[in-house]
């Protein structure tokens, strides 16, 4: 095994070393577009709007000729515009209506925008694709040199929703980590935990409880999940062996791969339960693809997976093309990848071998390095605070979390914030989950106070129409319940960032109902 070990190891280096040298991200792009307009030209979809003609541009055209056409041929998607016109039909039965073929998969998305479910189509293409993302992402663990070769050996822990998918009217539906785990490769499935059998279970609570029970026989070096959940499995696995850190069960544990949220936030408290340091790389991938990842130890963001299935254009995030509740305007300006500017901040816009088409995903980022094409999640278009002016991003607030929960030397599991009235003006309403001690008052004064470093509009606002900040600090478990009454538990589920509209009435609800 130790010989299996150093032979990955070397060959993952040999593949660094030997890859060719990338084509330009506008060629890589251009590229894929070709490829995906040429798959979908016979599509319902791409009758409807002249894939004949992007074909055609795309591979005798001039440079930017393919773009212009698209983004006058095709008109922009939300979810709700692409399922009711598109995707309805696909999850009828419909084939080749966006993508060629009969889609068998469909994702569930979490749906923290909103309270129901999407479902996002997930094809044969899809899943190669994402498969083909993981292994690169696996390629660059060769980049790190305080990783030993016996890394290689142990054991992955992927902690997602259930592979036992519901079966519908000629199609499975389920979490797309449950989805992508029932595809994976035979030569993989020795290194893969909790195993077939725990990952088929549904009940959330009771597959954390088979894996604590089965966690003191494997060997992890490698596990992969949302931060919340992972925390949560660790605390009990903590406490079901009466050992001090994790590494008192998992000695060999050094990587963690997260996704899903940003880690700030949890960080304080996941690194209680270690007893050394280990590795963080960071993942985006999506219901609706692999989107990046971080491709070196020094990355200050994730690479933009540029080659692989994706097409991308992206939306200047400002008052422009988005009204104050984060609606697209009719005709928002859009770029290419060779168009963008580092610092600024953008809606993202995707193509995909799932068949979907200028497809708004909902999330906004900031490129932290144009010219490695890597970028930072800074929130969702919907998933920010401006009732005054203040444009208060969901990135300000896990900074803000961050650095209140260092200072404060506590744990911060979970936040929300919700924007209501104040008199004839405005507040900000903070929910922290944490169980540590901490007075209400005091975490509210130095939340408002890095805001105010962080946010300039953020100060001006509080000096005028943004008039209160009040803060709640409740247990952990209260957000654990909220998301069980949902049926969110688990998986790829997070909890929303910013409450708006019903879901402030709900949340308020819950908690009155469970004081």
């Amino acid at each position: 095994m130790a010989l299996l070990g150093s032979m990955l190891k070397n060959g993952i280096r040999l593949t660094n070393v030997v890859r060719l040298r990338k084509a330009n991200a506008l060629r890589q792009q251009r590229k894929v577009f070709r490829k995906l307009v040429v798959k979908a030209r016979f599509t319902d979809f791409g009758q409807t709007y002249q894939f004949d003609e992007l074909v055609s541009a795309a591979e005798f055209g001039t440079d930017k000729e393919f773009y212009e056409k698209y983004k006058q041929y095709v008109p922009i998607h939300d979810y709700n515009k692409m399922f009711d016109g598109w995707w309805k039909r696909a999850l009828d039965g419909d084939k080749n209506v966006t993508w060629p073929g009969r889609v068998k998969y469909f994702a569930l998305s979490s749906g923290t925008s909103e309270a129901a479910s999407k479902y996002i189509p997930v094809t044969k293409a899809m899943s190669k694709a994402i498969q083909r993302t993981s292994i690169r992402q696996i390629l660059t663990l060769g980049k790190y040199q305080n990783l030993p070769s016996t890394l290689y050996e142990k054991g992955y822990l992927m902690l997602g929703g259930s592979t036992n998918l519901n079966a519908r009217e000629g199609h499975y539906e389920g979490d797309l980590s449950g989805i992508t785990a029932s595809q994976i490769p035979f030569w993989f499935q020795r290194f893969y935990k909790p195993g077939k059998e725990i990952a088929q279970e549904r009940d959330w609570a009771l597959k954390l409880d088979e894996i604590t029970e089965q966690a003191g026989d494997w060997d992890i070096g490698y596990v992969v999940g949302v931060p919340a959940w992972i925390q949560l499995l660790m605390e009990k696995i903590i406490a079901r062996y009466n050992a001090k850190t994790i590494h008192d069960v998992w000695p060999n544990l050094m990587v963690f791969c997260h996704g899903g949220v940003s880690f700030e936030p949890y960080r304080q408290g996941f690194e209680k339960l270690l007893a050394h340091p280990i590795t963080y790389i960071e993942t985006y991938l999506a219901s609706e693809g692999f989107i990046a990842y971080q491709s070196h130890p020094d990355a200050e963001g994730m690479q933009l997976v540029l080659n692989n299935g994706l097409f991308f254009e992206f939306i200047p995030f400002n008052e422009q093309n988005f009204s104050p509740d984060g609606d697209l305007v009719a005709k928002p300006q859009t770029l290419m990848i060779d168009e963008v500017e580092e610092g600024k901040e953008y809606a993202l816009l995707i193509s995909t071998c799932s068949g979907a088409w200028r497809y708004l995903i909902g999330d906004t980022i900031r490129f932290v390095s144009k010219r490695k094409a890597e970028i930072v999640i800074t929130g969702r278009t919907k998933h920010f605070l401006s009732l005054c002016g203040e444009h208060l991003s969901v990135d300000n607030m896990n900074k803000a979390i961050e650095m209140v929960s260092e200072e404060l030397n506590i744990s911060v599991r979970e936040f929300t914030v919700a924007g209501v009235s104040h008199d004839t003006l405005f507040a900000h309403h903070w929910y922290v989950g944490t169980d540590d001690k901490v007075d209400a008052t005091v975490l509210r004064d130095r939340l408002d106070a890095k805001l105010k470093e962080l946010n300039d509009d953020y100060a001006v606002e509080r000096r005028h129409a943004l008039k209160e900040v009040t803060v709640t600090v409740l247990p952990s478990v209260t957000f654990y319940n909220w998301m069980k009454s949902k049926g969110k538990m688990g998986g790829q589920h997070k909890f929303p960032r910013v409450l708006k509209k019903n879901l402030i009435t709900e949340w308020e609800a819950f908690l009155n109902n469970n004081k």
